[in-house]
C-alpha cells in the first residue's frame, strides 16, 4: 500500500481549505493546528505554522502506507546496496518510518487508516479526476527516482508529460498504488519539497468552476502540457516560500 500525502504548513489555514474543497477535496480530520483532505489520487495535510515563519508556506515530502515493518522491510530490500535506508521510528507525530536517500533527502512514510470498509480507498465524495502531485527537488535526481522505486511508486509511462526518457527507470514521474503522483525536480543542496495537482477532466471547466468561486486563475502551457496557474493562499499572508501553485493536465492513458 502506498499513497501520495505531502504536509503543507501554513499561517492561512482557512484560506487553503477554501481553495481545497473548491477544488474538490474533501475534509476527513479537522483539527486546531491539523486537517487533512482527500483527493480522488492522494491526499494533503495542512499543518498551521506561525505567519512569517520558516516553515510558513513550505511543504514537506511523504507518502502514506498500510504497514510500517512490512514497508521498511521491502524498502530495504529493494535497495539492496543502493544508499536508501527505510527505519521505523516514534517521530513526534507518531510511529512513522524515515526513508533517507542516498544524498541525506529524508521523508516520512505514516501509517494511513483504513475505510469504514476495510479498504485503503480515500472518501468517494472527493473529485475523482483530481490527484495531488507531491515533488521532490533533488541535485541528483537520477538517484531520487531510484529511492521512489525502491519504496515501490511505479514510474509512469515514457512519453508522457513528465517522463520524458526511453526507459521506465529515467522517468521523473511516478504514480503510487494507491493514489497520488510523485514527481522529481532539478534542486540544489540536500533537497527540498513542493507540491502541485493533476486533474484528468475538463482542464477549462476546472479553470470556470475555480474562478467563479473567487480564485485567481489562469490558464497557461508550459512544454506542450497545459497547465492552470492558481493564486496561493499563502501570497496574502507574506509566507517565506509562497511559491506557485500549478495544476498540469493529466497524461492521456490508452
Amino acid at each position: 500500500m502506498l499513497r501520495v500525502r505531502p504536509i503543507h504548513f501554513t499561517s492561512r489555514l482557512d484560506q487553503w481549505e477554501r481553495l481545497l474543497i473548491d477544488l474538490g477535496l474533501v475534509k476527513t480530520v479537522d483539527e486546531a493546528t491539523w486537517r487533512e483532505f482527500d483527493a480522488g489520487g492522494g491526499r494533503l495535510a495542512l499543518h498551521f505554522a506561525e505567519a512569517g515563519s520558516a516553515e510558513d508556506g513550505s511543504t514537506s515530502f511523504g507518502v502514506e502506507v498500510g504497514d510500517l515493518a512490512e514497508f521498511a522491510r521491502r524498502t530495504t530490500e529493494a535497495a539492496g546496496d543502493g544508499g536508501t535506508t527505510a527505519e521505523v521510528i516514534e517521530a513526534d507525530h507518531g510511529s512513522s518510518c524515515r526513508v533517507t536517500a542516498p544524498d541525506g533527502f529524508a521523508f516520512f512514510a505514516d501509517p494511513a487508516v483504513r475505510a469504514p470498509d476495510g479498504s485503503w480507498a480515500g472518501s468517494p465524495e472527493a473529485e475523482p479526476d483530481l490527484a495531488v502531485v507531491g515533488i521532490w527537488f533533488a541535485a541528483d535526481p537520477t538517484a531520487a527516482t531510484r529511492t521512489l522505486r525502491d519504496i515501490g511508486a511505479r514510474p509512469r509511462v515514457p512519453g508522457a508529460p513528465g517522463a520524458p526518457g526511453t526507459d521506465p527507470g529515467e522517468s521523473e514521474t511516478f504514480t503510487a498504488k494507491n493514489g497520488g503522483v510523485l514527481m522529481v525536480g532539478s534542486g540544489t543542496g540536500a533537497g527540498s519539497a513542493g507540491l502541485a495537482f493533476e486533474y484528468a477532466g475538463d482542464l477549462e471547466a476546472l479553470r470556470t468552476r475555480l474562478a467563479e468561486a473567487g480564485h485567481e486563475v489562469a490558464a497557461v502551457e508550459d512544454a506542450a502540457v497545459p497547465l492552470l496557474h492558481v493564486a496561493n493562499p499563502d501570497a496574502d499572508g507574506g509566507a517565506a516560500h509562497a511559491h506557485a501553485l500549478w495544476i498540469s493536465a493529466a497524461p492521456e492513458t490508452s
